[in-house]
């Protein structure tokens, strides 16, 4: 077994694209309109589906948001340095809710962004031997 991917519903598919492919590099590794079922889906990764953890966006035609609830919690992504990575965000436009820093009660290095729905996005440093 592996894990395939993540689904996120999102109000806005060109936005979210743009979102994941501009701000944070991605790929668009495919889309489809599926006029019967009045949706869009949208996968975006790092790499190809056949090796790699992707994120689907699903696009439900006439909906333009969604309330996230309490059980969502965050995407992770492993960047080389936290700081130089907010940086680059913020200049494509992106939004970070929590600044780099250390973790509380920890030594990892993070940030949190916001995607355009709302879905908070985890940066973290990369793991070091000890």
């Amino acid at each position: 077994m592996r894990l395939l991917h993540t689904m996120l519903r999102v109000g806005d598919m060109d936005r979210s694209i743009a979102f994941y492919t501009e701000v944070l590099g991605m790929a668009l590794l495919r889309r489809k309109d599926y006029p019967e079922g009045k949706f869009t889906l949208a996968f975006v990764g790092y790499g190809d589906e056949a090796h790699n953890s992707v994120l689907e966006l699903t696009h439900n035609w006439g909906v333009d948001s969604y309330e996230l609830g309490t059980g969502y919690g965050h995407i992770a992504l492993e960047v080389e340095d936290v700081y130089k990575a907010c940086e680059d965000i913020r200049s494509r436009g992106g939004k970070i809710t929590r600044e780099p820093g250390p973790m509380k009660h920890g030594t990892s290095i993070l940030a949190f962004i916001e995607d355009p729905d709302g879905y908070k996005v985890e940066l973290l440093s990369p793991k070091r031997a000890d």
